[in-house]
């Protein structure tokens, strides 16, 4: 920036002294101009008729007598009859400028370059009358140009330029100085972080800007972060579901290989072999529903397929109906407060899994001769009961894969802790939030919130 400021100021003030140096020339040239006019219009006026005779000699003596001036002596047509100088001119002047103006006024003026001296010259032409003859008497001097004195002033121009480059040098360095120092310190300020401020006007849109750009790499840096936690808790994550699933599948499988290797030893025989054979078939079964969960469970992140109108109202008796049988067997009290007519935008193999989750675990937690309560409306799915509870630790874990309140992946509810998780998804792809509330021994009630008001 210096280098610039720098090289426009010299041009500038370069340029402007080139033009002032002209300027100021041509007035010069212009007052020389009309001084050397006055100055021969006087010498002029000096030619006494019959005092000098209309010759050459007559020339050269009025050239003498005005200081070496010339002198140019014309007849009534304007041709040459005296020189001064030149001893081969024209002779005919009838066409010169000044002599023309003589002819018509009395006298003339004129300013050109001489042809027969190569010179500028300023010629002024005075009418003479002398018994009954007219002359014409001309005087010139030399005149020096306005270039040659633009060029005899090119010296003192070149001290004036090494003035102004030393000139500009100084300026450039403290104008940068006051100028950049103020735009310097906003970059300081800006570097170290948080909010710019500027007591110049004229940089406040810089520091609005720099303003932008740090709040803008802050949440480009939360963002980073964030996305490095989520990596972080997808690793983690990934992790524990490898565990978990390693673990659930540990089991059936020990037991499936621990009775086949009886069995083929021929070490059962009669009642033990039977309940090899069912345990070997329970779990079998057991490890197939653990895979087909697992897979429905990933499923739901890759499915795309359009969601529809759902009658949840029609959809939530369905399933009472269904698991009705299995609360009797528990000695468990289903209460219904479903509004007809509850619509949600989703799929129906999906509300069915929500609706079937959250009832099933109600009933499987709850107490015998416990109670659940099935709420539903266009605000809300809310199921409750009077189960064992969750413990205040296990409230954050509640909707994580594998999690059960019993602690025991195979216990004696058998359940994989996938339901809940399952729940969630399905609740974030609609849009809705489900949560819950419990306290240990008195029970639990999980509410999805439709998100209407």
């Amino acid at each position: 920036m210096r280098k610039r400021i720098l090289l426009i100021s010299l041009l500038v003030t370069i340029a402007a002294i080139l033009i002032y140096s002209l300027v100021s020339t041509q007035l010069y040239y212009n007052i020389a101009i009309e001084e050397k006019r006055a100055a021969l219009e006087t010498y002029a006026a000096m030619f006494v008729p019959g005092g000098y005779t209309p010759d050459d000699g007559g020339a050269e003596s009025f050239s003498a007598d005005l200081g070496g001036a010339r002198v140019t002596i014309m007849d009534g047509e304007g041709m040459v009859v005296g020189e001064s100088e030149a001893d081969a001119i024209e002779p005919d002047h009838s066409d010169r400028e000044e002599v023309l103006q003589a002819m018509e006024s009395g006298e003339g003026y004129a300013v050109r370059p001489s042809d027969t001296l190569a010179r500028d010259m300023m010629y002024f032409c005075l009418r003479v009358e002398e018994g009954g003859n007219t002359y014409y008497v001309r005087v010139a001097e030399y005149l020096v140009s306005s270039w040659t004195m633009y060029a005899r002033l090119l010296p003192s121009l070149a001290v004036y330029f090494i003035i102004d480059i030393l000139g500009c040098l100084v300026f450039t360095y403290i104008a940068t100085y006051f100028m950049l120092s103020p735009v310097e310190k906003l970059a300081r300020d800006a570097a170290g972080g948080g909010t710019v401020t500027t007591g110049y006007s004229e940089l406040s849109t810089i520091a609005d800007v720099l303003n932008e750009r740090n709040r803008n790499i802050e949440w480009r840096m939360r963002e980073i972060e964030e996305e490095k936690k989520l990596v972080e808790r997808a690793q983690n994550s990934k992790d524990e579901f490898i565990a978990n699933i390693t673990h659930e599948m540990n089991t059936p499988l020990t037991s499936i290989k621990g009775y086949a290797e009886l069995l083929s030893s021929g070490m059962l025989s009669g009642e033990m072999a039977d309940t090899a054979y069912k345990t070997i078939l329970a779990q079998s079964e057991r490890l197939t529903n653990l895979i087909a969960c697992i897979i429905n469970y990933n499923e739901i992140d890759s499915d795309d397929l359009p969601s529809y109108d759902v009658d949840l109202s029609k959809l939530a008796r369905e399933m009472i109906s269904v698991v009705r049988p299995e609360a009797e067997k528990r000695r468990v009290t289903i209460i219904e407060k479903i509004d007809d007519n509850v619509i949600v935008q989703s799929r129906h193999e999906r509300m069915t899994q929500l609706l079937g989750n959250l009832i099933r675990n109600a009933i499987r937690y709850n107490k015998e001769g416990g109670t659940v309560t099935v709420e539903l409306n266009y605000k809300k799915l809310a199921v409750s009961d009077t189960g064992v509870g969750i413990a205040p630790e296990n409230m954050d874990k509640v909707f994580s894969r594998f999690f059960t309140v019993d602690k025991s992946h195979s216990g004696k509810n058998g359940g994989f802790g996938l339901g809940l998780a399952v729940c969630r998804k399905i609740c974030r792809r609609a849009g809705w939030r489900i949560s819950v509330q419990s306290e240990l021994g008195k029970g639990s009630c999980f509410t999805v919130d439709f998100g209407l008001r």
